[in-house]
Order: C-alpha cells, then structure tokens, then sequence
C-alpha cells in the first residue's frame, strides 16, 4: 500500500438487519475509495458477545453484495482480536492512565445529585471521578474480592501528556481535540478487555485506513480516538463525518426503532441500482475500489 492510497472502511455491529442509514454510510466510504482508486474495507464489530449474532453478520455480507459493494478479504472480525486490544490497554495502564472504577450507574447518579451540579458532555452529565481518588491499596482490595468493575481512561493525565491535538475533517478543515469533553470514559470492562472507543482506534491503525467516514452522531466520539491515538502513537486517518437519514418525522433511522431493512427492500424486489439512486450513489457501478 502506496502511502498516500485512500482506505475506507464500513464497520456495522451484527446486532440487527441493515437498513437504508447503513446502506448511505457503506456507500459513502465505497464511494470515497472509488473516487481515489483506493481499498474499500469491511469490519465487524462484535465485541458485545450477548447481543451480536452470526445470522445478523452473514445478513450483513448478504445486503451489501446485493447493493453491488464488495471488499477486501479477509474481513476483520474484533472478537478474534481482543489479545491486542489487552495489550494496548495494558500499555495505557503502564503509562497511569487507566484506573478500574467500581461504582454503578446508581452509584454515579448519586454521587452527582449529591454535588447539585456536573459537568455535561454529548451524552449527559459526565462521570465525578469518584475512583479515580482511590488508594492503590483499596483499589486492590476490591480487585481482589472479585468485585465488578470497568476501566476508566484517566482523561486529565493522557490530555497532559498528549499536549494540543487536532485532526482533519474533509470539508470543514482543522478541529481542536477537546479531551475532557467525555470525562473519564469507560475504555474496558472486568470481562471485556476493550470498549468501542478503543477497539476502533486500534482496529483503524491496524488496518492502514486513512479516511473515516462514519454518521455525525459519532462525531464527538473522535475527540476520544484522537487523543488515544496520541498516547498510544497510532497514526492519525483523515475524517467525514456524513449526515444521518431520516423517517418522514425527521427522526433518525435505527435498528431499534424497527427501520425497514435491505432484506425486506430486497424481499419485495427492490432494484439495488434504484436504491443507490436514491441515496445519491447512481453512478457508482462505474467503478470500483482495489481489493488486492
């Protein structure tokens, strides 16, 4: 791979069925690899084991195919990689910036009703830091009593440590990081030796992608990736993050909401061509990305 090739990639969760507002964020990075004649990649994300299913990830090879979108293979599969994900996790707890946190979600809302006020990040009030304050001799006491815990990214010390940070937004240009935007953030749990926030950071590197196209929800969320980039010195992909489809309400679509899928589209004889029309990709047969 050249150094400036372009490599896309489309990183579903096997959860549900694909639907339209999947179909955009596939052929958006399919598109931008065309354009460039560049690698188009497909990634599942499956380290939530209870809710992913096998029918859900062969469904999503199955929709994409029938929408004319092909890939590099082999796919990358993150539940078959969580050995690398404990290894960088063990390097950001020899750097100290990890810390396990035993509190509940009962235990945080009421640390914060308590103080009256918190600050607020994209997703409500951010976590008190309560256990960042623990002895290490209590921090192992709990550790060693088997007691529930998740590891926090100690986002003070790694900013500190990372210095100012930027990253590239096609079509917008540079943004600041702002590293304390999610607080302390939930990086891996007791059983789990990841989270999404650096599954994907390191899964990007790995995979030599150097544009991420992904929905504008997510857009907070590479505040997160940029600084673990950092402190972890991964290199830093370009990003895009695209508009969201919605319903007729102006609701966005959502598995959970019951969004109609590509199968269902393809049950009742959809045209994929139409589809990609209809998505804004209608030219798109006219090329393809490299799968070599």
């Amino acid at each position: 791979m050249s150094d400036s090739e372009t490599v896309t990639r489309f990183a579903p969760s096997p959860t549900g069925r694909l639907h339209l507002g999947h179909a955009f964020s596939a052929l958006t990075a399919y598109a931008a690899a065309c354009r460039a004649k560049g690698r188009f990649l497909l990634r599942i994300e499956d380290i939530d084991q209870g809710r992913c299913r096998p029918e859900f990830e062969q469904a999503i090879y199955d929709d994409l195919a029938w929408l004319g979108l092909d890939w590099k293979r082999p796919v990358r599969r993150q539940s078959e990689h969580f050995d690398s994900y404990r290894e960088a996790l063990d390097r950001l707890r020899d750097m100290g910036l990890v810390y396990p946190c035993f509190c509940t979600r009962k235990d945080i809302a009421a640390e914060i009703a308590a103080a009256g006020s918190a600050p607020h990040g994209p997703d409500g009030p951010l976590y008190p830091g309560t256990c960042r304050h623990l002895s290490a001799a209590e921090c192992q006491q709990r550790l060693a009593s088997g007691a529930p815990f998740a590891l926090r990214l100690d986002a003070a010390t790694a900013a500190a440590k990372a210095g100012p940070l930027r990253w590239v937004e096609q079509g917008k240009g540079e943004i600041a990081v702002d590293a304390l935007l999610h607080g302390d953030v939930v990086i891996a749990r007791k059983d789990v030796p990841t989270s999404y926030h650096l599954a994907v950071t390191l899964d990007d590197a790995v995979q030599g992608v150097t544009l991420v196209t992904r929905g504008e929800d997510l857009l907070p969320a590479t505040h997160i990736h940029r600084l673990l980039q950092a402190v972890l010195g991964l290199p830093v992909p370009e990003y895009r993050h695209h508009k969201l489809l919605t319903d007729a309400t102006g609701k966005r679509l959502a598995k959970r909401d019951g969004a109609e899928g590509l199968a269902s589209l393809r049950q009742k004889g959809a045209d994929p061509a139409a589809i990609r029309a209809r998505l804004g990709f209608g030219d798109l047969a006219v090329a393809a990305p490299t799968l070599t």
